[in-house]
């Protein structure tokens, strides 16, 4: 008798937890309802991520990011930790994600890395040289965007050997003695005349497996008009898919007017901006394309939108902590 009464305790105590665990798989619809929201802030910056500029697999110098320890440490620091990233066969290669590569040449060695009054003055081995001429260019493109990430650094000196770097090894192409993000990007010349060519930076998108990433490009054209009018005009021109760029911008978005202000850029927009009218939702990939080339374009700390005279998202740019 007690044999039976042990199993039936046993019999009721495996269905009780067999009800409780179908409870706890079944999801309860009330809680997991989610509510959509309008995204009013958006920060392009993650806390121990940071961006950087490395290769993709169609040869475009791409904005991708990394884990990064701290930018508590000093600039030179700070420095430092991206650039071992970008040396082939380098220490911290290994945190580049997928679909990207590293640039400086295998071997090359920081000797020195100095900071002061804004400028970063860099001073590698001479392995640095031995760069393939397709890619020289790419490498101080990718150096320059990388390291004036860094909010501090506002120009770079390239030095090999104790020696101011002022040609590309290869191609022996001018350099200037300080490089910032004005030598350019995947440099394209859409120009019919030499006089009042006046470059714009804009940023497209390209997909790697499932995940999106930024290509600033940098075009010279004859000046026609305000530089953020014609970010506007070229992402919405530009076809969903061509030359691995795309722009998710409805060619039917036209920017009304704009206003800077204390470091604020605001942005009124026809409705064709949104993704959705109802929501009032801008697409992420449209907002960052717009936000990453009005930065690189012009010296502002936040960028507001604006439909209908209605505020519907705000990009704010900020260090990483």
């Amino acid at each position: 008798m007690l044999k039976r009464i042990s199993i039936r305790k046993i019999t009721l105590a495996t269905f009780t937890l067999l009800v409780l665990l179908v409870m706890y798989l079944i999801p309860n619809n009330t809680k997991d309802l989610k509510v959509p929201q309008i995204e009013e802030y958006t920060s392009l910056d993650t806390n121990n991520m940071h961006e950087i500029y490395l290769i993709d697999r169609n040869n475009y110098v791409a904005r991708t990011t990394i884990s990064y320890v701290s930018s508590n440490k000093s600039v030179e620091e700070q420095a430092k930790e991206l650039l071992e990233a970008m040396i082939v066969e380098g220490k911290k290669e290994s945190l580049i994600p997928n679909g990207f590569k590293a640039i400086i040449p295998s071997g090359t060695k920081i000797l020195s890395i100095n900071f002061d009054n804004g400028n970063l003055k860099l001073n590698f081995s001479k392995d640095f040289l031995d760069i393939n001429e397709e890619y020289e260019e790419k490498m101080i493109e990718s150096i320059c965007y990388t390291l004036t990430s860094i909010d501090e650094i506002k120009g770079i000196l390239i030095y090999v050997e104790d020696k101011l770097l002022t040609e590309l090894p290869k191609s022996k192409k001018f350099l200037p003695s300080i490089l910032n993000r004005s030598f350019g990007i995947n440099k394209v010349f859409n120009i019919t005349s030499i006089k009042n060519v006046d470059p714009v930076t804009i940023y497209y998108i390209n997909k790697y497996n499932d995940n999106y990433y930024y290509i600033p490009v940098t075009k010279y054209l004859n000046k026609k008009d305000d530089k953020v009018k014609v970010i506007i005009e070229e992402l919405a021109s530009t076809p969903t898919y061509q030359n691995n760029l795309m722009s998710f911008l409805n060619s039917n978005a036209k920017l009304l007017d704009y206003e800077i202000k204390d470091k604020q850029m605001s942005l009124e927009f026809n409705n064709y901006l949104l993704d959705d009218f109802e929501k009032m939702n801008i697409l992420e990939e449209v907002k960052y394309t717009i936000s990453l080339s009005i930065k690189d374009n012009y010296d502002v700390d936040e960028i507001v939108f604006y439909v209908d005279n209605k505020e519907i998202s705000k990009t704010v740019f900020k260090n990483v902590e």
